[in-house]
């Protein structure tokens, strides 16, 4: 399954974000994979695609950067299987 995950740095934390990052890596259970992210241009919100079989494994992650950042997490799909889905409906 993918998530797309939106991170939303807490107020004036990004610094510390990074840093823990530097530090300490992304520390993502084993069975947890990073595909890619974006960063908006204000240091404010990170948009990651992650990908896991255990989507308690996303919810372990999380817990480790709660105290610097808020999470929504999105399930996801490729667009190529958003229309395979969809095409016995048109």
């Amino acid at each position: 399954m993918l998530y797309m995950v939106i991170e939303r740095y807490r107020p004036g934390r990004a610094p510390e974000v990074y840093r823990r990052f530097r530090d300490r890596g992304r520390m993502a259970p084993a069975g947890l994979r990073y595909l890619s992210s974006w960063v908006d241009l204000d240091f404010e919100r990170c948009f990651q695609l992650m990908e896991a079989d255990d989507a308690s494994l996303i919810d372990a992650w999380t817990g480790r950067w709660n105290d610097l950042v808020e999470f929504e997490v999105v399930p996801v799909r490729t667009s190529a299987e958003a229309a395979a889905a969809i095409a016995p409906e048109l």
